[in-house]
């Protein structure tokens, strides 16, 4: 149930945001004739997991349908992590059902909220590998507290087989814990050795100015370009894990000694941050995004925070509980609402899209030549309307980059910069180009196709429009 209201809460969009990197390497492996141009701005992440290959294998043996095997798959990642956070909260509050439950419902209906400034939510709306590697932390995280250390061990090689970096974050923690309780007389110095690791590494060379551009578009790896209430989100959640060790005391001892691992967590990456991110010859390390351990500390720190409020605030009062939770879902419902605000909350499997770009990238799909090279407004996913549709995944046709999605690969992948950089460049300024611009992309780049906003260009044969967008080729 609680698994139907969260995806109702916070809604499904197969083919929105970082779907666009992750999903097209599914799409390959189903169909090799796909994408001829522009791969490698996807393969560089699929190459380092085993996500699409799991997907891709699971469509083919249940031979579901492509959007519902992606919907079931998004529908279990929310279940299985609700299940994991219900183990953990087992472990955290035995003693106290109201406490467990309340740890769960606050996760189910904070699974949108942002962390901090980090660009990351707790669950994605679409599926992607951190959906899975989420679960799969919090399982480690249980199994860890229970002294399993074998079954443990594989749920973070599932995790790792997922994402190439969100499995360090559970990994690192639990052994920490597990250091900290070892040395327990000296658990100082071992707090302090990854960062003292880390200090270690050799300078990195400086990058090049195709890279620049690329990583100067994501301010989030950046922490001295964080907003202060960005920043609060670091120092918060470390004030919260004191007070949740206080206020354990004696009677709940795993939060105690978890509250604590994750305060001097919380310090050595904030630490790694620092070191990466203020020498500017460091600039192409950030891409290591060591604040992402955040995503790991806030689904623990939700957590705790839910069984704080049901044990001594909601308790057994149903209008407590709705007072809380009502409002919060409101409020979580009505953010997705305006982050997607022309498309359906849901996005079920076969229904007719409602997004006007949307549709159109469906009728791409449906209608030109799997060869097709398209060319689109570099900066199109930031468009008014669009709500973030992925052109590749949702079309399933190659594009030249883009400056949205495409850039976010360069800044993890710097040899691809140049080749990035060129491509933009050729698409700039987008908002002035005429027929003789697309004629020249076509020549240099093969690009065949364009996908233009109303009201277009004259001079082009455009077999598919509609209110906010036109499909055409070009000569």
């Amino acid at each position: 149930m609680l698994t139907g209201a969260a995806l109702l809460l916070h809604g499904y969009h197969p083919f929105a945001e970082d779907a666009e990197i992750y999903l097209p390497g599914v799409e390959r492996i189903l169909h090799p004739e796909l994408f001829p141009v522009g791969r490698e701005f996807f393969q560089s992440h699929a190459s380092l997991t085993l996500f699409p290959n799991l997907i891709a294998f699971s469509l083919r043996l249940t031979h579901l349908p492509f959007e519902v095997g992606l919907f079931v798959w998004h529908v279990a990642s929310i279940f299985l992590l609700l299940l994991a956070v219900w183990e953990l909260t087992r472990l955290f509050f035995p003693d106290a059902i109201r406490a467990r439950w309340a740890g769960v419902c606050l996760i189910a209906a904070l699974l949108t909220i942002p962390v901090a400034g980090t660009a990351l939510y707790v669950v994605d709306q679409y599926l992607n590998p951190r959906n899975l590697a989420a679960f799969s932390g919090i399982f480690m995280l249980a199994r860890t507290l229970e002294k399993k250390y074998l079954r443990a061990c594989l749920w973070i090689v599932l995790a790792a087989c997922m994402h190439p970096l969100m499995w360090v974050f559970p990994f690192s923690f639990c052994a920490l814990l597990l250091a900290m309780e070892a040395f327990e007389s000296r658990w100082q110095k071992v707090a302090t050795m990854p960062t003292m690791l880390w200090l270690s590494i050799p300078m990195a060379p400086a990058a090049s100015a195709a890279y620049h551009e690329a990583a100067k578009r994501h301010s989030f790896h950046y922490i001295q370009r964080w907003q202060w209430y960005e920043l609060l989100g670091i120092a918060a959640p470390l004030v919260l894990f004191w007070l949740f060790g206080k206020w354990a005391g004696a009677r709940w001892p795993e939060i105690k000694r978890v509250s604590r691992a994750f305060i001097f967590y919380g310090l050595i990456y904030v630490t790694m941050a620092l070191v990466f991110d203020l020498p500017a010859r460091f600039e192409a390390l950030a891409r290591v995004q060591p604040l992402r351990s955040l995503h790991f500390e806030y689904i623990v720190m939700f957590v705790m925070l839910g069984g704080f409020i049901g044990e001594y605030v909601l308790r057994d009062r149903a209008w407590r509980w709705l007072l809380l939770f009502a409002p919060l879902g409101l409020g979580m419902f009505l953010a997705q609402r305006a982050l997607f605000p022309a498309s359906e909350q849901v996005e079920w499997p076969g229904a007719a899209a409602k997004n006007p770009w949307a549709q159109a990238f469906d009728w791409i799909r449906q209608n030109t030549p799997v060869d097709a090279v398209f060319t689109l407004d570099p900066e199109y996913m930031n468009i008014a309307g669009e709500d973030e549709n992925g052109f590749r995944c949702r079309a399933q046709r190659s594009r030249l980059a883009d400056g949205v999605k495409d850039n976010g690969v360069v800044s993890m992948f710097p040899p691809l910069a140049e080749e990035w950089w060129a491509e933009v460049r050729a698409q700039t300024p987008w908002k002035n180009f005429r027929l003789e611009d697309f004629e020249r992309l076509k020549n240099q780049y093969g690009a065949d196709w364009v996908v233009l906003q109303q009201p277009g260009i004259s001079g082009l044969d455009c077999p598919f429009e509609n209110s906010a967008v036109r499909v055409c080729r070009v000569p």
